[in-house]
């Protein structure tokens, strides 16, 4: 289930297409935004939100990423992480990897937000930890 807040005029509820079926979420800007090239901006929403599973109510993140139709224009969604807890408005870190200036309007879905479960807990210093198959290998350690 998600909540939403709408917190300006003109912002709207995110939308799924397919309930049930699609990963994501669909996030509006709420207002006209310019991306240079090589430049990073982020894009308001209007909106604050309340995740949560719809059958236990527990609290749920949300991870933001790309519209396959905003990265084929050439634009990333970064900085995409919404914590459960966090009431602010939702706003989108977009950086334009192109060379050519790029005008979003007003109601263009932007982004996704996808539904993730909260699984941090306490952190706890250790000595020794425990034997795996891996140990320290990595950086393509397991072949390329």
């Amino acid at each position: 289930m998600l909540r939403v807040k709408l917190l300006e005029e003109g912002a709207r509820l995110p939308v799924v297409a397919h309930p049930g079926e699609d990963l994501g979420y669909d996030v509006f800007a709420l207002e006209d935004a310019v991306l240079e090239p090589r430049k990073t901006v982020r894009v308001r929403t209007g909106i604050s939100v309340e995740a949560r599973h719809p059958e236990t109510g527990v609290p749920l993140g949300l991870l933001v990423r790309d519209r396959s139709s905003m990265a084929a224009r050439g634009i990333a969604t970064t900085a995409g992480v919404i914590d459960a807890g966090y009431r602010g408005e939702v706003q989108i870190v977009m950086t334009n990897v192109g060379t050519e200036r790029i005008d979003l309007k007003a109601g263009e879905k932007i982004a996704q937000m996808i539904p993730v479960p909260v699984l941090t807990g306490h952190v706890e210093q250790a000595q020794d930890l425990e034997e795996s198959a891996r140990l320290a290998k990595g950086f393509g350690s397991s072949g390329r």
